[in-house]
């Protein structure tokens, strides 16, 4: 039986895919697969009859490869594909369990900064005494703040980092602003990490399939810088997550320790410019295939 790889189609041309992952679709034709399209924006409008229009039924099943969804679209996805007689290769409680942080934190505690998290939704952020109860369990020394998914670390100061967790207004503010930020996009929930000093350009993207790590890029936010991280500690946490395709995103501490920073589902983590994605599509073809 052949793989499925459900891709993103072009928003202007809804018979392509998307051209940011056309060289991918290239790939995952070359080693085997099949492809067909999905409709990202009815998908997350929450159409997924017209989102899936253009998958045949009875077809797959697929693994999904495109823009991120939030987990309760892509319940909606694999529920869809369902009925048509399709289904996923990542089902949805796995998906977001790879996806949030809430899923894969306690698996990975050991080699990733100690967090705390809440429950929240949009334009909700903590007050100052529930933030202060909330840190609580963490070194009162500096933290990050994301949510359950992702972080502004573009807007460093003002939204990510917060110069000691004993500040309580400090930590207040960047929260506030943080959750102003992210509006109708936060992912779950707010998330404090104790902050740990990495060596700059030491990150590393690993792309793992059943357990396996298949492919090793640089992250996307230093694409000029490829390091060889150390696998021995994360591969047995990989193995126990149980999820069958992930990222994981290491970095270089200044004592020379690599540590998780990021977990992430495979299908919606990113490629960064000019990797060759084959090894990834090797592996994947050969998983879906069941071979």
């Amino acid at each position: 039986m052949s793989t499925g790889y459900l891709f993103c189609s072009d928003p202007l041309a809804a018979g392509r895919p998307d051209p940011f992952f056309a060289a991918e679709v290239a790939c995952a034709r070359r080693s085997g697969g099949e492809t067909a399209l999905l409709d990202h924006d009815a998908l997350l409008a929450g159409d997924t009859e017209a989102a899936l229009a253009r998958v045949p039924r009875d077809s797959g099943p697929y693994w999904y490869r495109g823009w991120m969804v939030p987990v309760s679209r892509y319940e909606e996805l694999d529920q869809g594909l369902r009925a048509r007689g399709c289904g996923l290769l990542t089902p949805a409680p796995d998906f977001g369990r790879a996806h949030e942080l809430p899923g894969w934190y306690d698996v990975f505690a050991d080699l990733t900064p100690r967090s705390v998290w809440r429950p929240l939704p949009p334009g909700t952020p903590p007050s100052g005494p529930a933030l202060a109860a909330l840190t609580a369990p963490l070194h009162p020394g500096p933290a990050v703040v994301k949510d359950f998914v992702k972080s502004r670390k573009h807007e460093w100061d003002e939204a990510c980092f917060v110069p000691s967790l004993a500040h309580t207004d400090k930590l207040s503010a960047v929260v506030r602003r943080f959750f102003e930020l992210q509006d109708d996009s936060l992912a779950g929930g707010l998330v404090v990490r104790e902050y740990e000093p990495f060596v700059p350009g030491g990150e590393a993207r690993v792309w793992w399939v059943d357990g396996e790590p298949v492919l090793t890029t640089a992250h996307p936010d230093s694409p000029a810088e490829l390091p060889a991280p150390c696998l021995t500690a994360v591969r047995p946490a990989v193995r126990a997550l149980g999820c069958r395709w992930v990222t994981t995103d290491l970095a270089l501490r200044e004592d020379g320790v690599w540590r998780v920073v990021e977990v992430g589902d495979g299908q919606v983590s990113g490629l960064p410019a000019g990797s060759d994605p084959s090894p990834l599509f090797d592996a994947l073809t050969l998983a879906g295939s069941g071979r």
